[in-house]
């Protein structure tokens, strides 16, 4: 797919998971690495979330939707390919700005996983304690 002047591009991240997301003109199509949403995300619930910023502006069907998203787990790659299509959404409309910040869709999630500490078990379990 050449890259066009109607190309909007966006990327969106959360925890480890990195997502690239181009919107084109078409019909309302979303392709995550090359299969469609509903095959790439098994939960419905998923797919719900990466739809989410297009039904807030009210621009389902209008843009055809292509991202290429690495890293993390199924639910981090969702939350990622969400905040990329808010974020590629803005350079539709600028009015969409208040919508999405205030469905927090702009926001990127801050949240990381913990790291192991010496001495423990995981970032925060330590061993077994015994007085003996």
């Amino acid at each position: 797919m050449a890259v066009t002047e109607q190309d909007l591009r966006g990327t969106g991240r959360r925890k480890t998971a990195v997502a690239r997301v181009r919107l084109v003109p078409g019909n309302g199509q979303v392709i995550v690495n090359g299969k469609p949403a509903a095959e790439y995300f098994a939960r419905p619930v998923l797919e719900t979330l990466v739809r989410s910023p297009l039904q807030v502006t009210k621009s389902e069907g209008r843009f055809d939707v292509y991202v290429n998203v690495k890293g993390g787990g199924l639910a981090g790659q969702a939350g990622a390919v969400r905040h990329g299509i808010a974020r590629a959404l803005l350079g539709v409309d600028e009015e969409f700005r208040v919508p999405l910040k205030r469905a927090g869709f702009l926001r990127r999630d801050p949240r990381m996983k913990e790291r192991r500490k010496y001495g423990l078990k995981k970032a925060r379990k330590a061993p077994q304690f015994s007085k003996r």
